[in-house]
């Protein structure tokens, strides 16, 4: 009998995302069995329970996705997985908390695209200003654009010590050196726009962060990026189906909610397609994303 293939979904969380799992089942797993309230604890469990009850020719079509809504411990989650595997049996593991990894990874693809075709130039080397710096996917998009070589610059709303934490956290990890600001107030905020060569806006859904009157003192400003969907715009003048659209009253282009999306969705998809075709385990997490969206921004 054929194995069917076979998905195990855990999450810190209450619940599941429903969008991952309509996501695994669309890129043809047969079942995507969800697994919730999970620590770092019950990685090594699950994984070896996973790995050990289907044999050699099973295991090949098991694998394990991880949600959650925060990337440290996503990833904290992945390397007990790895560390759980007795070759050869070992399975994929896909992280993507939040969707947060393949948002960002589609954010910053999109944003170095529009660089190149408007520009004719490159991320390396760009200061980037992350609005929203104590999400999920203003983090992860700030350590893939700091990854990639540019200066990127996490911003809070609640003071400096919660994103100063997030900023240090990241440096250790992942040998970066991402700066860090307070951007409580508006006028901290125009401040900080003032020496953007790209800005991130990865705020709350519906609330405006940026001001067409504050970009507008962006003279450095190449691109601006937003990712909330829900009206108000995150950033002032950029639509939500904009990709490369000039923004009134600079020199700058746009890209909205919905043109990030599409990559979003097709990098997803695209890296749960990987797991099921590869012979070998692999270990998908943002740079895995990154790469991938780059190549379907291009």
């Amino acid at each position: 009998m054929a194995h069917p293939r076979i998905l195990h979904m855990i999450t810190p969380l209450k619940h599941m995302s429903p969008f991952d799992v309509n996501m695994a089942l669309d890129a043809g797993y047969d079942a995507a069995i969800p697994y919730t309230s999970v620590t770092v604890e019950d990685v090594t469990g699950l994984v070896q329970d996973a790995i050990f009850s289907r044999g050699p020719e099973g295991v090949k079509k098991t694998a394990m996705f991880i949600g959650g809504k925060r990337a440290i411990e996503a990833l904290d989650m992945m390397k007990r997985a790895k560390a759980a595997m007795v070759p050869p049996f070992e399975i994929s593991v896909f992280a993507d908390p939040a969707g947060s990894f393949t948002t960002a990874a589609a954010m910053v693809a999109c944003a170095e695209t529009a660089l190149k075709k408007t520009f004719s130039t490159e991320l390396k080397g760009k200061r980037v200003v992350v609005f929203g710096g104590t999400g999920v996917v203003a983090f992860a998009s700030a350590v893939i654009s700091a990854v990639e070589g540019a200066e990127a610059v996490l911003v809070g709303y609640d003071g400096p010590e919660r994103v100063r934490k997030l900023a240090e956290e990241a440096n250790a990890r992942f040998a970066v050196k991402l700066g860090y600001a307070d951007g409580s107030t508006e006028g901290q905020n125009t401040e900080l726009v003032r020496g953007a060569e790209l800005i991130f806006s990865a705020g709350p859904a519906g609330k405006r962060l940026l001001s067409t009157g504050q970009l507008k003192q962006a003279t450095k400003l190449l691109v601006a990026t937003d990712v909330n969907a829900v009206p108000p715009a995150g950033v002032e003048g950029v639509g939500v189906n904009d990709n490369g659209v000039p923004i009134p009253g600079t020199k700058a282009v746009g890209i909205g909610a919905l043109a990030v999306g599409n990559i979003k969705y097709r990098t997803e998809a695209g890296l749960f397609d990987k797991m099921i075709e590869s012979e070998k385990p692999l270990y998908l997490d943002f740079r895995d994303a990154y790469a991938l969206a780059h190549k379907l921004a291009a």
